[in-house]
């Protein structure tokens, strides 16, 4: 048949035509279609669905080319955007199975670090009163050795060996969680 005659019965939904183009093509699609997605059933499934688009949606359809072409360029590009959507539904599935375990390793690292805040701050009690606060200026508050000495009234040398003490001291009472005390705040 000429293939004008076929263009124009496809576009007027001529069931003869639409018929015999639909037997006519179908296995090449399908067999096309089946080279790019590499799975029959769904290059059975996107052939069916571009002729029930064809059908469906005839008035819409402007075929500037040969039939053929036009017919294999829609499965081409239905069959990539098929793949496209199951690489991201394969995404979709590794992030959701990554955010499922996520919080399992997350709510074991804050219960890590709520028991290793308890423990940081019973050792901070022992410290003497005033090594205790010189170092939570220094480190809590960020507070440089001068601008303590200055807000205390000490000298700045003093407060370097406040600091020191309530190092060594911490060290010693946290020397069995120092590894996850790291981890911690690498974390952070």
């Amino acid at each position: 048949m000429e293939e004008q005659y076929l263009i124009k019965g496809l576009l007027t939904r001529n069931k003869v035509v639409f018929d015999f183009i639909f037997h006519y093509y179908y296995s090449g699609l399908c067999a096309y279609c089946e080279r790019i997605t590499g799975n029959q059933q769904t290059a059975e499934d996107i052939v069916q669905e571009l002729f029930v688009t064809l059908w469906v949606k005839c008035k819409q359809i402007q075929i500037n080319t040969s039939l053929k072409n036009y017919l294999f360029t829609a499965v081409k590009n239905r069959s990539l955007d098929y793949l496209k959507s199951e690489q991201r539904k394969s995404q979709k599935l590794g992030n959701l199975a990554a955010e499922q375990e996520f919080p399992e390793n997350l709510s074991s690292l804050w219960f890590a670090e709520a028991e290793l805040q308890a423990i940081v701050e019973k050792s901070l009690k022992k410290l003497p009163p005033r090594c205790r606060e010189i170092f939570e200026l220094s480190r809590f508050e960020r507070l440089k050795n001068q601008e303590i000495a200055e807000k205390l009234g000490l000298s700045k040398r003093t407060v370097e060996l406040q600091v020191s003490n309530a190092l060594k001291k911490l060290r010693t009472d946290l020397k069995n969680y120092l590894p996850l005390f790291l981890l911690m705040h690498l974390l952070k």
